[in-house]
């Protein structure tokens, strides 16, 4: 005969959990980092603040591959806070989850793709 003590636990979801909590935080972290890099770079420069300056910034390959780190991690994060937030709010419908869920994935690639051109073109 089997015996059932207590509640047997039910696992439900996508078990993101701790991975996810962390990404948001590394990502967040790295783009606070390239905000201070910016900004530092801007405050160390002497004149005025215009394409020539912003040009300048973002011409050298090194900064081309930090920029496109960060925009990376910047739609990794859109992407956890998004799907997190369809999963907890978009729940009697499935089929509209998915739908937005897709379209946001699809539009995430594509501000890729718009990243890639804008910093390379530089």
């Amino acid at each position: 005969m089997a015996v059932n003590y207590g509640s047997k636990r039910i696992v439900v979801g996508a078990h993101y959990g701790l991975r996810d909590w962390l990404a948001q935080r590394v990502t967040g972290v790295l783009m606070a980092l390239f905000t201070v890099i910016v900004l530092a770079q801007l405050m160390l420069t002497k004149g005025p603040i215009g394409y020539d300056l912003w040009s300048g910034i973002f011409s050298a390959q090194w900064m081309k591959v930090l920029t496109f780190s960060v925009i990376i991690a910047l739609l990794y994060h859109v992407w956890v806070g998004m799907r997190d937030v369809l999963m907890d709010y978009i729940t009697a419908a499935v089929w509209l989850r998915l739908v937005l869920q897709i379209f946001t994935i699809v539009w995430l690639v594509g501000c890729a793709g718009w990243a890639i051109q804008v910093i390379w073109r530089l």
